[in-house]
Parts: structure tokens; sequence; C-alpha cells
């Protein structure tokens, strides 16, 4: 059976006739099967018992999700305040810490609460680092965060039509298991770099290697190495909160190996690099563990870019923000819903307007409040692999964020590389609906090869994507099945084809 979105899933009725041959009123067919009785309305809301979960399986996935997500916190600071903008102006790093925090949190809730699905939301990385290097030297700060803004009031303008969902249904289904697979491999890849396990060797040949100088013999890879053995057993074992715990048990070895070993960031505070400490932050217990937020960037939006540099070169990087916001939020939750087992035989998944639009807000609400576009994480699948099956698990989640508003010390507590060992395990766990396409064909093989391998090699689901796509269209074709492309998807692609050679179009258009 097919469910459509935003609606509940038909019962399944039988007619019976009277003796004069017309049919009675509808009733329910005893061999039709019944689903679970809700327990209570906390049930009825987010169907947690018809989704086949429990509220401790949420509450241990909406904690699973956090702590694996909790680095952004740290991150999208370092990212942002490192842009000086062409007024010279940069962000402060504690301010902020505290709108990341607060944007995730508030957009996480909202979209459990109208979704009710287990995706958590939080900034998205290509997204603030194409602000802070490309962007900010064009414009201010306030007028780059207003191109996000206007960035989200397209998406959902585009949800609210339903030519988004247009979109999404017309991808074909192979793809749709790809982009699952290729997220998955991005995912387990994110892992392995953020572990120190694979590293940049800095030469042509080969352009990456195994840990420092091909060994992992640094103790912050070696603690993620002892967490992803641990946790893999504890999966295997389908103990309960096995990840959580793989988590938990890596976090308090970090901790004991930092007091007694003294490792220290991998980069100091001087710039001077350590290939033996810790990469985004030091596994310790922090000496102030609360803080007040300092929540003055909020509001701090202004759209005199297209007067700066003109409309076209404003709406180029618009252009080039919705085609990475759009295609990085669609594929991440086509993936998330399948690991979630929420999506139907056509990869759709219930209230998929909602979550379409909400994902748009999320982009409205980051640049309000300047902490970049707020995007689905591909990091909530370590949740769902925890046992998240609803939206409760947001609320979990997202009530976490906005207590690291007050707690921002503390969320510094998980090194990168045991939140990493998470990421794998799930990257392998969803690589596993690979299974489930038929590679037989070329014309099929080859968009999927393109679309699972580019998204971790250029780390940007949105080129993997734009790969399979634009590949599935010219393939196909020429193999005699351009009738079987929808009109859609040859407009996207087309449409990708000009996100690809943005730099030369925006070099024209500069000239």
């Amino acid at each position: 059976m097919t469910l459509r979105p935003d609606t509940e899933p038909p019962v399944e009725t039988t007619t019976e006739t009277n003796a004069a041959g017309v049919a009675d009123a509808p009733v329910a067919d005893p061999a039709a099967p019944h689903e679970p009785a809700p327990r209570n309305a906390l049930d009825r809301f987010f169907e947690i018992t018809r989704r086949g979960s429990t509220v401790a399986a949420e509450v241990r996935g909406g904690i699973v999700t956090f702590v694996t997500m909790a680095y952004i916190v740290i991150l999208n600071p370092i990212i942002l305040s490192g842009g000086t903008d062409v007024a010279g102006e940069t962000l402060g790093f504690a301010q902020v810490a505290a709108v990341t925090a607060l944007t995730a949190g508030v957009m996480t809730i909202v979209f459990g609460l109208v979704a009710r699905l287990p995706f958590a939301f939080a900034a998205g990385l290509g997204i603030n680092s194409f602000l802070a290097v490309s962007v900010v030297g064009q414009v201010t700060w306030a007028e780059a965060m207003g191109l996000v803004l206007v960035n989200g009031l397209i998406i959902v303008l585009l949800a609210a039509t339903g030519l988004r969902r247009l979109i999404f249904e017309a991808v074909p289904m192979p793809l749709k298991l790809a982009i699952t697979v290729g997220i998955g491999v991005f995912i387990a890849f994110i892992g392995f770099v953020d572990a120190g396990f694979v590293t940049a060797t800095g030469s042509a040949s080969p352009p990456v290697g195994l840990g420092v100088d091909g060994s992992v013999g640094t103790v912050p890879t070696i603690v993620f190495v002892v967490t992803l053995l641990l946790t893999g057993v504890l999966v295997a074992r389908r103990v309960k909160g096995g990840i959580l715990i793989g988590l938990l048990s890596g976090t308090v070895l970090a901790l004991v190996l930092e007091a007694i070993l003294d490792l220290g960031p991998k980069v100091g505070a001087d710039g001077a690099v350590n290939p033996q400490g810790w990469g985004l932050s030091v596994p310790e217990l922090p000496a102030q563990w609360v803080s007040l937020p300092d929540l003055s960037l909020v509001g701090q939006v202004s759209f005199g870019s297209f007067e700066r540099i003109g409309v076209l070169a404003a709406l180029m990087l618009v252009f080039t923000l919705v085609f990475t916001n759009f295609f990085d939020a669609l594929g991440t939750m086509t993936g998330l819903s399948k690991e979630a087992g929420v999506a139907d035989a056509r990869g759709e998944f219930p209230r998929l307007r909602s979550a379409l639009v909400v994902e748009g807000v999320g982009a409205v609400a980051g640049g309000f409040a300047s902490s970049s576009s707020n995007t689905v994480f591909i990091e909530s699948g370590s949740g769902i692999g925890e046992g998240a099956r609803t939206g409760l698990a947001n609320v979990v989640t997202g009530g976490l964020f906005l207590l690291a508003v007050f707690l921002t010390p503390l969320t510094s507590v998980v090194p990168s590389e045991v939140a990493a060992a998470a990421l794998v395990i799930v990257g392998a766990l969803m690589m596993s609906q690979i299974r489930e396409i038929d590679l037989r064909d070329v014309s099929v093989l080859l968009p999927v090869f393109l679309t699972v391998t580019v998204m971790p090699l250029t780390y940007s689901i949105a080129n993997g994507i734009g790969a399979g796509f634009v590949s599935w269209v010219v393939v196909r074709s020429f193999a005699g099945r351009a009738r079987e492309i929808s009109p859609l998807l040859w407009i996207v692609a087309a449409g990708f084809v000009v996100y690809f050679a943005r730099g030369p179009v925006e070099a024209l258009l500069a000239g």
C-alpha cells in the first residue's frame, strides 16, 4: 500500500450487500492487519507505537543525535568567525555559538512537531563555508545573511506550491536509493576524516592517506578505532542503546587519556600544529559549565547586497545557495527516511510537503539569526540507528540544543574522534540500501555510481545528486529511454549544468 504524504493511512474495508443487492456501508475487513492501538495522547500524536518504536528508544535516539551533532556549536563559530567581510568586520565566536545552538534547537523541535520525523536541524556546513569563503568577500555579514534569508523564502515558496515535491517525485527510484547509499558513504568519510583516520597528504599523489604518515598511532585516532569496534560489536549483538553506550564509553576513555597524557588540541591558539592532539575539541571537563548567551546577532540582516554588487551578481549567489540548500536537504531526507523505514515504495514519506516547507523555514531562521542556513543534518542517522522513528526524538535533541545555549562549554566534552565512530557505523548501515538497486543495466549503474562516489569525493551531497541527475538524463536518453524521463528531471538536470558551470557564469556576469 502506498501512503500519500500528509494523510492518515486508509483503513482496509469490504462492502457487503443486502438481500436486495444494494451495498451496505463499508465494514472493516477482518482479514486486514490491525495496527496496535496508541497508548496515550503522546503516542497518538507522534505515532510511536505505529512506527514500532518506544518512548525510551526515542529518548535514546534523540540523545545520540545531539551527541553526534554537538560539534556544530563549536565548528560553526570557527567557520563563520574566521571570515572577514568586505567592510573588514567579523562575527564574534561566542555570539555565533549562542545563535547556532538556539536556531538548531528551535528548528529541530519545530520539525519534530510538524513533520513528526527524527531529522534534526543545524547550520549546514556547505553553506556556512560558502558564506565565509566566497560571499563575505563581496558583501557584509549582514548582507550575506540577507541572501541566506532570501534563499530560504524561495525554498519555502517552492515547497508550499508543491514544486519541490514534484521534483522529488520526478526522481527515479534507483537514484533515490543511490542518494541514500551516497549519503551513507559520505557520512562514513566524514567520520574517517574527523577522526584523523583519513588525512590529506599535501601532495598530488596520493591526495589522501592513512592517519599521520601512513600510521594510526595517535591517541585520538586509536580512541576512534576502539570506539568504532566497541560500538560495532554492540550494534551487531543488538544491544539496546549500543551507539549511545559506545559514545559514552569512548568519551570516558578520551577524558581519562587526556587527563593522563595532556595531549591538547591539534591546532593551538597560536596556530602551532600538534599532530598528536585532538581535532576539534579537547575532552576535558570545563571549569565553567554555565554561561549566559549573547544573542545580539539575531536580526542583524540586510538586503543591501543587491545594491552593493548588483542584482545579477546577487541573484547568482542566491542561485548557488538555493541549489545547495534544496538538493542537500532533499537528498538527506530521502536517505534518512529510507533508513528510518518511514518511506514508501516510491521513496516518499509522511507529511512530505510539511517537511519540505519547514526545511525552507530553517534557512530563513538561520539567516535571521546569523547562524547560517539551518537544514536537516545527516548525523540524524545516528539517532535513527539507535531506534528513533518519530518527531519525539527531535524534541529531545532540540531541547538539548536549547540547553546548550547556556552550556556551550560542556558541548566540547565529546571529542570529534569519538562522535566520528557513530558516523561510520551509521554510514555502513545506510550503505546496505544498495542491495535494492538492480545494477545490471549500465544506464542505471553509471548514474548510481556517480551519485555515490561524487558525494564523498567532493564533500557535497548536492554535487553527487547533480552528477547522478545529469548522467541519468544523458545516458538513459542515448540508450533509447528518453520517454521514460520526467520533463521536470530534464529541467533540473539543466539547472545542475548551470550550477556546475557557475564559476564561468559568474565571471561572465562580472565582466
